[in-house]
């Protein structure tokens, strides 16, 4: 059987390309389209002679202004031609899932999520966004939000990697869909066997919708130590808020390897989880390490945190929420409600269950 796997953009290594390494692993002969590739960062992952990109691929910077081209993205995914594949498969949180497959060619597209800057999150995104992207959102958006509307209906079955982006799927293309969790490897990751130390960790990219910055303040309002591992867009700004508590230590790592963030992770004495994610995988690394997550109630998290058992939640992005959850946390942790092997003793039963 020839397969085709489409995936919006592989220029870095996230969760959203772990499900096309798990695509791939079944499917090991299969081609991969994709609208740009960054063979320096991940094509070692994703050999070059695989790829296929789109014809945005020769623009100038594609594979650093990509984002930039929305409105471009429909044609260019559009443009593939699947007539020779049995089996077309899609990775999609943007445009991916919009190609056109022939009738009797099945197309099985795995949705992280529709696009949120499109739907439900546009307002946040319009008002992150600088008056030229304003302008070009308010005018482009319309016909995007129709566009991504026509071309769900051309997929044969979905599948998506939460019971909340189901119903986000319900409710932006009136579609059924199928959970899956996507691809954790909680076999790799376990406790240390070791007592918790005296410190946070928040481990992210440092984009505004992760909301790292609550982390920060918070654990600096309290005293507390954070470990910030990651890097991104934000790292400057993040340093300079930390800057403004001298009196927590608050410690960037910078990027660092995954046997140092496994590291981090078993040591910790919670994780602290404060975007709103479609699924979220580093929740569910950290209890695979035995350790409880402070998180904010909404989103994937509501699915894989149980609350006093493997962590708390709090249910406002704001520091003050974050403060009393993390008090929260260490009243109950004084208590003994958290036990290492019975948090990743939950963890695993439910992963190797629904790994994908």
């Amino acid at each position: 059987m020839k397969v085709a796997i489409v995936h919006d953009w592989l220029v870095n290594y996230g969760g959203a390309e772990r499900v096309v390494e798990a695509m791939l692993s079944l499917y090991p002969d299969a081609d991969i389209y994709t609208l740009v590739y960054d063979e320096k960062k991940i094509g070692k992952i994703f050999p070059k002679e695989k790829v296929h990109t789109s014809f945005i691929q020769k623009w100038p910077k594609a594979t650093k202004l990509y984002t930039k081209f929305l409105k471009f993205m429909p044609q260019a995914f559009e443009s593939f031609d699947f007539s020779s594949y049995d089996l077309v498969l899609c990775s999609s949180s943007s445009c991916a899932k919009g190609v056109i497959t022939p009738q009797s060619v099945p197309h099985i597209a795995y949705i992280h999520s529709p696009m949120r800057y499109a739907w439900d999150q546009f307002f946040e995104y319009q008002k992150r966004s600088g008056k030229l992207t304003q302008f070009f959102m308010n005018r482009w958006m319309p016909s995007i939000r129709l566009w991504d509307y026509v071309s769900s209906q051309r997929i044969d079955k979905i599948i998506c990697n939460s019971k909340y982006i189901a119903r986000r799927i319900k409710k932006y293309w009136n579609r059924e869909s199928e959970v899956i969790y996507p691809p954790v490897d909680t076999t790799r990751l376990s406790p240390n066997g070791k007592e918790a130390e005296d410190f946070y960790v928040v481990f992210s990219r440092f984009v505004p919708y992760k909301r790292i910055d609550l982390a920060i303040s918070a654990c600096g309002t309290l005293k507390k130590n954070l470990v910030v591992i990651g890097s991104g867009s934000q790292e400057k700004e993040l340093k300079e808020l930390a800057q403004k508590y001298p009196d927590a230590n608050i410690k960037f790592t910078g990027r660092i390897s995954d046997e140092e963030v496994q590291d981090y992770l078993q040591r910790c004495k919670a994780m602290i989880f404060s975007a709103e994610e479609d699924f979220g995988i580093i929740p569910v690394e950290v209890q695979a390490c035995g350790r409880p997550v402070i998180a904010f109630q909404k989103g994937g998290a509501l699915e894989t945190v149980i609350e006093n058992k493997t962590g708390v939640f709090f249910e406002k992005q704001e520091n003050d929420a974050v403060c009393k959850a993390i008090e929260k946390f260490e009243e109950l942790n004084e208590k003994g409600i958290f036990k290492t092997e019975k948090i990743s003793l939950a963890r695993k039963k439910f992963f190797n269950r629904k790994i994908l």
